[in-house]
C-alpha cells in the first residue's frame, strides 16, 4: 500500500540481518587511482567520440548516443533554464578526459543495453582503462548510482563517491534535501527519518516523515534482504534517487513524493560527518 501511514492490507517488513550503511571502502587515494580501481570489464569495444553533451552522455561517431552507467552529473540548462551547479564543470571535465585519450575510448555495453530513450547504457574507459565514470564521481561531478541490472561497478564507484564526499568536493559541497522540505521532482540526496516499513504484492514501501514515500518493487526486494530496514525504523536515513510528484493523482494519505529503487547502494544511514 503507497500510503503514509501503516495499511491493514500490508505486512510490517520482518527484522533482517545487520547491514552496513552506504558503502564505504578502505579504497583511497587521486581521483585517478580510484578510476583505476573500477576494473575494465569484459568485452570493450573501442569508440570513437564525436560530442560531449553533457557530464554523463556523449554522441559517437558511429550514431550512437551513450549515457554512462553509474554517475548521475548535474543537468545543464534547457531552453533558457539554469543549469544547475556543478552542471558545467561536469561537462568540461568529461570533454578534458576524452580529449586526453584522442577521443578513442573502451565502451563496455550495460546488462540492460539501452534506456526509454533509445541511449546506449555504457561503462566508458579511457586508453589506460581507467573509468570515466569513478573519475567524474571522484572529483565531485556526478552522483554515484547504482540501477539493477548495471551494477557490475556499483561498489568501486561508491568507493569513489566516498572520498569526494569526504573531501567535500563538487556537488558534495551542496548539502541533501529534508524529506520534509522536498519541493520538485527529479534526482536528489533526500535526508530523513524513517517511519515505517511495509510490504505488499507492489515490493517494499519506506515511508518517510514529511511527504515521502520510497519503494522497492517486487522484483528488487530480494537485494535489500540484508539490509535491516526493521531496525532503521525511527533513524535518520538517507536515499539518492529520483523523485516523482505523484500530486495529480494523490489520494487520501498517500504521500505526494516517491522515489523508486532497485539496489541498496543507493539507501542508508545518515551519514552524520566527513
Amino acid at each position: 500500500m503507497r500510503c503514509r501511514r501503516p495499511s491493514p492490507h500490508g505486512s510490517t517488513l520482518k527484522k533482517a540481518s545487520l547491514w552496513g550503511a552506504f558503502f564505504v571502502s578502505g579504497l583511497t587515494g587521486a581521483p585517478a587511482a580510484l578510476a583505476a580501481a573500477c576494473p575494465l570489464l569484459p568485452g570493450s569495444q573501442e569508440v570513437m567520440v564525436r560530442q560531449v553533451v553533457d557530464g554523463d552522455t556523449l554522441r559517437l561517431v558511429d550514431g550512437r548516443s551513450v549515457r554512462l552507467i553509474g554517475v548521475n552529473a548535474p543537468e545543464l540548462g534547457k531552453s533558457g533554464g539554469t543549469a544547475q551547479p556543478y552542471a558545467e564543470a561536469a561537462r568540461r571535465r568529461l570533454q578534458e578526459l576524452v580529449a586526453a585519450s584522442d577521443e578513442r575510448l573502451r565502451l563496455v555495453p550495460g546488462s540492460e543495453a539501452t534506456d526509454h530513450y533509445g541511449r546506449t547504457l555504457a561503462h566508458l574507459y579511457d586508453r589506460e582503462g581507467d573509468n570515466l565514470e569513478a573519475r567524474l564521481i571522484a572529483e565531485g561531478l556526478g552522483y554515484a548510482v547504482a540501477i539493477a541490472p548495471n551494477i557490475r561497478l556499483a561498489d568501486c564507484q561508491a568507493a569513489a563517491q566516498s572520498q569526494a564526499r569526504r573531501a567535500r568536493l563538487g556537488v558534495w559541497k551542496q548539502e541533501p534535501t529534508p524529506a520534509t522540505r522536498i519541493a520538485e521532482g527529479g534526482f536528489a540526496v533526500v535526508q530523513g527519518r524513517l517511519l515505517d516499513v511495509e510490504r505488499n504484492r507492489g515490493g517494499l514501501w519506506l515511508q518517510f516523515e514529511g511527504d515521502l514515500v520510497v519503494n522497492v518493487p517486487e522484483r528488487f526486494v530480494e537485494a535489500f534482504d540484508g539490509v535491516p530496514l526493521h531496525q532503521w525504523i525511527g533513524r535518520q536515513l538517507e536515499a539518492r534517487g529520483w523523485i516523482s510528484d505523484r500530486s495529480r493523482r494523490q489520494e487520501a494519505g498517500r504521500a505526494r513524493w516517491q522515489m523508486t529503487l532497485s539496489d541498496p547502494h543507493m539507501l542508508g544511514l545518515q551519514v552524520e560527518s566527513f
